[in-house]
């Protein structure tokens, strides 16, 4: 069976509007779809042809210092509860954005913040959408010039970003009755394993051992620390738009797994 567990849309860091990814999603016959940006879920009313559609995000969360990025979806419970944390965390990314503005017009750029984020309504927002707009007033010869100049990590214009500590988005997540897995685990390497140990009384009972971008040796890798553990594997491509270079979207993941996925999805 063909999942797509994992993929982002202009509602946060993708390149195409949500529909546009449902629509690729179907093209490659998925039967079980999630749209999981960044800590919104702006882009989920989406339908898939043919597809279960379900509700999900991608949280990005803070292990001391370390971003961890846990995948959760909709299970029919109190998903409201998690909806209204993610709200604090975009309010959170706004008023960062107005400090880099502010840190902007220090540096002699004027660009309009509150029609930035009014534009961006539900959306996730962040550098990027600074950086566009510093093309479009003029201010940076390209996407990559605002960045290598002024939004850098560390940067004289970045404002760091307080990500929610992974204890309390488990919490969170768990309170709204979602599935939760740990997203691409490559990024982790041994912590993964650490992260799925430490947390699974926590709601963390699943890791994506099926990554669009994993060859088979990387993909049994994850496999197997999911069967040690007793976790669930998820599969998604993590697709960002056509222009990236990730795998396309859909993952195929044999029999005895989707099964015990479908089961997990539906808890």
């Amino acid at each position: 069976m063909r999942f797509e567990l994992h993929c982002h849309s202009t509602c946060s860091d993708g390149t195409e509007p949500a529909a546009e990814v449902a629509a690729r999603a179907a093209a490659r016959g998925v039967a079980v779809f999630a749209l999981t940006d960044h800590d919104t879920c702006a882009g989920s009313d989406v339908t898939v042809p043919g597809a279960r559609v379900l509700r999900g995000v991608e949280l990005s969360c803070d292990d001391g210092g370390r971003t961890v990025h846990v995948l959760a979806f909709d299970r029919g419970g109190a998903w409201h509860l998690l909806e209204d944390r993610l709200a604090a965390v975009r309010e959170a990314r706004r008023n960062r954005l107005r400090v880099m503005v502010a840190r902007l017009a220090r540096r002699g750029i004027a660009i309009d913040v509150e029609s930035l984020l009014a534009a961006a309504d539900r959306r996730s927002i962040g550098r990027p959408d600074l950086a566009r707009a510093m093309v479009a007033a003029g201010a940076a010869s390209s996407f990559s010039d605002a960045f290598s100049r002024h939004l850098y990590d560390g940067g004289p214009v970045d404002v760091p970003h307080q990500a929610l500590p992974l204890p309390d988005a488990l919490a969170v997540g768990r309170a709204a009755g979602a599935a939760m897995a740990l997203a691409h685990p490559h990024l982790y390497d041994h912590r993964s394993a650490l992260y799925l140990k430490r947390h699974r009384g926590d709601g963390l009972t699943g890791i994506e051992a099926f990554y669009g971008a994993y060859d088979p040796r990387e993909r049994a890798r994850w496999i197997a620390l999911a069967d040690e553990l007793g976790a669930t594997c998820t599969g998604g491509s993590d697709w960002h738009g056509p222009d990236a270079s990730n795998a396309p979207p859909g993952v195929d993941l044999p029999d005895d797994r989707s099964a015990a996925l479908l089961a997990w999805l539906s808890g």
